[in-house]
């Protein structure tokens, strides 16, 4: 979600939380320090999620696999998918609002 903050710039959901898990902002015109590191973060954040879906079929077509090794890979990979989530709501908020929209699209989200 982005916030037009008096022409500050926006207010920009970053792909980390804070102290207590809650969610981190900052406001900005996307060229700062604060929104490189984020950017940069991201990338990280992209590349962990990427190795793990590939050590996820390592271990999925190892019979041997123990279940605590299961349940650690299957605990890492919803910590991944939840920064993933959030870097997906962060990028979608800064997408531009289309002019034109769809009316196969707009069917499909009012219908869920």
């Amino acid at each position: 979600m982005t916030y037009d903050i008096e022409g500050r710039g926006e207010a920009r959901l970053l792909p980390w939380v804070g102290p207590e898990g809650k969610r981190c902002y900052v406001v900005t015109d996307g060229v700062g320090y604060v929104s490189r590191v984020a950017d940069t973060v991201e990338r990280l954040q992209l590349g962990m999620a990427d190795g793990l879906l590939d050590h996820a079929a390592e271990m999925l077509a190892d019979h041997r696999a123990t279940s605590a090794q299961l349940r650690f890979l299957l605990a890492r990979m919803a910590e991944s998918l939840a920064d993933v989530r959030r870097i997906a709501e962060s990028r979608g908020a800064r997408l531009p609002v289309p002019v034109h929209r769809d009316p196969d699209v707009a069917s499909f989200e009012t219908s869920g």
